[in-house]
């Protein structure tokens, strides 16, 4: 509801004027003040849109009394109604901004077509409130979304560089040299803390999604701060969100390149070793191991999700057999082995689920005695997730990578995605990129580009046709991004391929 306050010294006014108001606008709330000072006052309670105030009053005047009000409430709009039609004092009440004015006595109807105005303006200053709110809210999930998918991209590799960078124009990148990650680890049933924990991380850096009971976050270096103390103090407030429940953060060491982050994160991780300290919170480097011995139980975790993804089962069992054989010759703790090897179980679990593979989360059923014991649970629960692997896989029918592939010909000039393509053949997008990768020898951002270049070069012989017409009609929205995208793929610019095409048929 709109809200008005007249302000005005004689009672018999103020009733006059409200009954002409609620005759004409029902839909306004109307309340009144006898005098100046009143008029500040409610105007802090009652927070009206529109104040019809008398200029002549005794104490504080109208001209002194919209003066504080505009102070402290700048937005709230003004009409003056007096009987001193000056120069000098409606100079005065257009300078501290009132929207119009009202003699006494006037009509009716002038009235109503003068105070309908200003309602009008604010109805409309509402409803782009409210359309700005709309566009904000719409933004702000839209930057969330695409800043959990660079995250991801980052820390796990899984899809093409190009794509990474058309996420990254949409993003704010710190001007910063430094980059580290750190990964909070959760109990079950805190997603609701999602949004409070990003907000805290949002001043400085970018949050991942939570995948299991991990939530990394790339952090980048603030200037005049140490690394050490700026991770410190992150940490501490984010522990300060956990109302006494167990979390624990990983913190890795600096990088100073995107490229590069991923090291950090598989470092964040080795630090949430043995949870059970005083201090809720581990960098890296104070893992209490040689930093020799720290290099080489990181097995490389880039090589073996790809075995993974290949299937070569055998060749991840031994690269696990080969990691024991050095831990526990080197007489590292059992504890820090078991963490590590359950670190890395849950990204095979974390990397099958991206293929469509569901497994259970792997967990020890016993707690391992010893390096045998170890080795001999780790290897059944891996030949137990290559079990899910092998079922899965031979049940895909043979036909459906041509089946995207005839999609996207099809559609390439629509803005489809990876999940489009997903719900289309009932497949996950990690595994339609990676079906590419083997399939295709590219990845489906480069086919999907390679669809509409092969589109876009067929039109360029078509003279009648404009570049701008061009782009949109292969599936792009800006002339400039096509042309970027066009002289990559061909190495020639719309205009320069078009003029050597014309030349050939000349």
């Amino acid at each position: 509801m709109i809200k008005l306050l007249i302000v005005d010294d004689e009672q018999l006014e103020r009733e006059g004027m409200q009954a002409i108001l609620e005759k004409h606008f029902p839909h306004v709330g109307i309340q009144q003040a006898k005098n100046g000072n009143m008029a500040v006052e409610l105007a802090k309670e009652y927070s009206p849109d529109l104040i019809l105030m008398d200029i002549k009053m005794p104490g504080m005047n109208g001209l002194e009394a919209m003066e504080t009000i505009k102070a402290e409430r700048p937005e709230i709009k003004f009409i003056m109604v007096t009987a001193y039609d000056t120069f000098t004092y409606m100079k005065t009440a257009i300078k501290l901004g009132a929207k119009d004015y009202v003699l006494k006595p006037s009509k009716a109807s002038e009235i109503v077509h003068t105070i309908g105005k200003v309602l009008e303006e604010v109805e409309q200053e509402r409803e782009q409130l409210v359309e700005s709110r709309q566009d904000k809210e719409k933004w702000q999930k839209a930057q969330m979304l695409v800043e959990t998918d660079v995250v991801t991209q980052l820390l796990f590799d899984h899809v093409h560089d190009v794509h990474v960078d058309m996420l990254m124009e949409m993003m704010e990148v710190p001007s910063s040299e430094e980059m580290f990650v750190m990964v909070l680890f959760l109990p079950e049933g805190v997603e609701n803390q999602y949004s409070d924990i990003r907000k805290k991380v949002l001043k400085c850096g970018w949050t991942g999604a939570l995948y299991g009971r991990q939530l990394p976050m790339i952090v980048f270096r603030k200037p005049g701060i140490t690394y050490r103390s700026q991770a410190t103090t992150l940490a501490r407030e984010l522990l300060s969100l956990s109302k006494g429940s167990e979390w624990f953060i990983g913190i890795g060491k600096t990088y100073h390149s995107l490229d590069q982050v991923r090291h950090s994160y598989q470092e964040a991780m080795l630090a949430t070793v043995d949870t059970g300290v005083r201090q809720k919170y581990r960098f890296f480097e104070d893992i209490p191991l040689e930093p020799e011995k720290r290099k080489r139980a990181m097995m490389d975790q880039k090589e073996l999700m790809e075995k993974i993804r290949l299937g070569k089962w055998d060749q991840v069992l031994s690269q696990f057999h080969t990691a024991f054989s050095l831990l526990e010759k080197e007489r590292t703790p059992l504890v820090y082995t078991q963490q590590r090897t359950l670190e890395v179980l849950w990204m095979i679990s974390m990397t099958l689920s991206e293929c469509g593979v569901e497994t259970d989360t792997p967990l020890f059923p016993i707690q391992p005695m010893d390096y045998r014991q170890l080795r001999e649970e780790t290897e059944r629960l891996i030949n137990g997730m290559k079990d899910s692997y092998v079922e899965r896989f031979n049940r895909m029918e043979s036909d459906t990578f041509q089946q995207i592939k005839q999609f996207i010909q099809d559609h390439s000039h629509e803005d489809i995605s990876l999940d489009t393509l997903a719900q289309k053949v009932n497949l996950s997008p990690i595994y339609i990129s990676k079906m590419f990768k083997e399939k295709q020898g590219m990845n489906y951002i480069d086919f999907l580009t390679e669809c509409r270049m092969e589109k876009a070069k067929a039109l360029m012989g078509d003279i009648e046709k404009s570049i701008k017409e061009i782009t949109f009609e292969v599936g792009y929205h800006d002339p400039n991004y096509f042309s970027k995208v066009f002289k990559k793929v061909t190495r020639y610019s719309p205009k320069e391929y078009r003029k050597s095409l014309l030349g050939q048929h000349a």
